[in-house]
């Protein structure tokens, strides 16, 4: 679907509620200092296109020398997708990578076999009173790409697709969607994009892929003749043509999906798989704490501490 509103997109009250196949209100966790407000897994929606794990992180104020710190973990079978609102991260992994993130800009990367990484609030924003709010995802990688090898890509602010109009403002964070490509490398067909809407705009969302979700970080929209709030993530049947409206303040909204995956993955702490069996095997292996050696291994300037594998 390339963008064009003016070609009959469907106006919200053109398809009935039941368009909505589920309705999502995220739990809440208190993580010390910050909430997260998770919205994949569900407990009737395991997943959204690949994209199996959704999480809003803040937002959250901290004071001079606060921050988040996220030891160093590891991951496998999944991609995890991190975009910033407000605030930043220092991001380190067993790759190489160094990076630090701002709002607008997307780290991407794809662990494959397996990976370690820590992300943590930079030594520059420490220096004075800072804030954090962003979205963190998880992409299920297909079968054919689960023991990849690990990789790491940063794409900056302006290396991303913007599409501008009728009050809408678009920016393609992942896969293709309204006749635009995102830089980074994709495994499955996959969009995913930060959308704002004045209020009263309109935004049909793409036909062209199967799962279509969105979750309303700010504001709220109406669709199929009802009105949703911030917090809540909507999932759509296949096929329907939709078309959201912002409200009365607008909307921020996220809005992801792409083809349907061929079964359902098995999930524990920080590992995805086809197979219980991959997830015993990575579980071991993160024990062993066989660091150069075996599977996984520290980030280079991130050796001195590490999450351990859950009880």
């Amino acid at each position: 679907m390339s963008w064009n509103p003016s070609l009959e997109p469907g106006c919200p009250d053109e398809v009935g509620p039941d368009a909505i196949d589920t309705l999502i209100v995220p739990r809440s966790r208190d993580l010390g200092g910050f909430e997260v407000r998770r919205a994949l897994p569900a407990p009737k929606r395991q997943m959204v296109g690949p994209f199996i794990f959704f999480d809003q992180a803040g937002p959250a104020e901290f004071l001079t020398g606060q921050g988040v710190d996220v030891r160093p973990h590891p991951h496998i079978g999944l991609g995890t997708v991190t975009y910033l609102f407000r605030g930043d991260f220092h991001h380190r992994d067993s790759t190489g990578a160094d990076q630090i993130i701002r709002p607008g800009a997307l780290n991407w990367m794809v662990a494959g076999r397996g990976v370690t990484h820590s992300e943590r609030t930079s030594a520059t924003a420490r220096s004075g009173p800072n804030s954090l709010f962003g979205i963190q995802t998880w992409l299920a990688l297909p079968e054919s790409h689960e023991d990849v090898i690990p990789s790491f890509e940063h794409h900056g602010e302006h290396t991303l697709p913007v599409i501008e109009d009728s009050g809408v403002s678009i920016r393609l964070i992942l896969g293709n969607a309204y006749g635009k490509v995102a830089p980074a490398t994709m495994l499955s067909e996959t969009f995913y994009a930060d959308v704002k809407l004045l209020a009263g705009s309109r935004l049909p969302l793409p036909d062209d892929h199967e799962d279509r979700g969105i979750y309303i970080v700010e504001g709220s929209i109406s669709v199929a003749g009802q009105d949703f709030e911030a917090g809540q993530m909507m999932v759509f049947r296949p096929g329907d043509r939709i078309t959201v409206a912002g409200g009365d303040r607008g909307a921020r909204l996220m809005i992801l999906g792409g083809a349907t995956f061929n079964g359902p993955r098995y999930i524990w702490w920080n590992f995805v798989a086809s197979s219980q069996e991959r997830i015993e095997l990575a579980k071991a292996d993160w024990r062993a704490a066989n660091w150069e050696k075996g599977r996984f291994d520290l980030p280079a300037d991130d050796r001195n501490e590490h999450i351990p594998l859950p009880d």
